[in-house]
């Protein structure tokens, strides 16, 4: 079988790895460089973890997520991930830890609340101001983002069944047929064709504008003194939600950065125009900031990052078959790229075994135990 993906962040670049794996051809056609830095996929790190709000679903795919990355580090033969831990912290009114918590019982899996005494003694580092319940889960962790989708990349380069477009823009797709058309007017064919475009996937399917939205977001990447970095370096990731205001934090595991984020949606912007941000835009975050980590005031700013997500009105992945040889794939809503080496594995076996695809659908969304029939 040969399939074409158009897209090469990490859900096109591990559809291809999948796909490879079991002995099939892949072209895969990237609009910009591979790895490309305006991809979602390209920052320093994102974050896995069990806790998921009620979405049960998710929160039962990352023991799969987690086998899927340590097949994919067996290939690389480098693991690109660092253990933290996860705190979920809420107030105002808000309760998503403890949500995440009665979610994650159901399943197994031991989450417990820490009294705000000990989280203190536990986590000095943190301030906590406007923190009523915390809990904590030994499992989750930093996976660095770039890292992978480079080692990805240039592991795939080196297949002889994978022919790699980087530069090269698709101008059609036509998923009945199985072909493309690139913006020079090259045209290509395959069995099968996986639109894995990101933020720019309603370029070529213009229906899709209504459901996968594109989504500006800033993060800020902090300087902080050297005694502040040791402790953080030993720290856990962090899942705040404060009501109006939420926020992830992530720690400066193995030399990469201190990085703190938003959870909220901007529901806004065009991935092609310019990314400059400024502490503007995120003056909300720095205030809680200030509020949720001791020795805030003597910590400078490195740099604000923009990336784009796209994002489903649910939150759920959309990965779903289109016509008679076309996927779409847009695991995304700013929680997708932990479950990109599964996502990628299972669409590919789908691809190629003719597994119910309206199965996979669900599964994808976080609605089905398992991606078979």
């Amino acid at each position: 079988m040969k399939a074409i993906i158009v897209g090469g962040g990490i859900m096109g670049l591990s559809t291809a790895w999948g796909l490879a794996r079991d002995g099939h051809e892949v072209e895969l056609f990237e609009q910009g460089p591979l790895p490309n830095p305006l991809a979602s996929s390209m920052d320093e790190h994102r974050l896995i973890r069990h806790p998921y709000g009620d979405h049960v679903g998710y929160a039962r795919l990352i023991d799969d997520a987690f086998t899927a990355w340590d097949l994919l580090w067996g290939d690389l033969g480098q693991r690109f991930y660092a253990a933290t831990g996860t705190l979920a912290l809420t107030g105002n009114g808000a309760d998503w830890a403890e949500r995440s918590a009665t979610a994650l019982a159901t399943i197994g899996k031991s989450m417990i609340e820490l009294p705000l005494a000990d989280l203190r003694l536990r986590f000095p580092q943190i301030e906590a101001k406007g923190v009523e319940r915390a809990f904590w889960i030994d499992s989750g962790g930093v996976l660095f983002a770039q890292d992978i989708v480079t080692a990805l990349a240039e592991y795939l380069a080196r297949q002889p069944r994978i022919r790699l477009h980087p530069h090269t823009t698709v101008r059609s797709v036509d998923l009945e047929q199985g072909r493309i058309v690139t913006e020079a007017g090259t045209s290509h064919a395959a069995d099968i064709v996986v639109v894995a475009a990101g933020a720019w996937v309603d370029r070529l399917l213009p229906d899709l504008g209504r459901r996968l939205i594109p989504s500006r977001q800033v993060v800020i990447y902090f300087d902080l003194p050297e005694q502040d970095r040791a402790a953080w370096a030993k720290g856990p990731m962090i899942i705040e939600k404060t009501g109006d205001v939420g926020l992830y934090l992530v720690p400066p595991m193995e030399g990469r950065g201190f990085k703190v984020g938003d959870h909220e949606f901007s529901r806004s912007g065009d991935p092609t125009a310019e990314r400059t941000a400024t502490e503007d835009d995120i003056r909300p975050l720095l205030q809680r900031c200030r509020s949720l980590l001791r020795g805030f005031d003597r910590w400078r700013t490195d740099r604000l990052k923009v990336c784009f997500y796209t994002v489903t009105e649910d939150e759920r992945f959309l990965v779903e078959k289109r016509a008679a040889r076309g996927w779409v794939m847009s695991p995304c809503s700013g929680h997708g790229f932990k479950f990109g080496a599964l996502m990628g594995l299972e669409l590919a076996r789908t691809i190629a075994s003719g597994r119910d695809a309206a199965t996979h659908a669900r599964w994808a969304a976080g609605l089905e135990a398992t991606a078979a029939t």
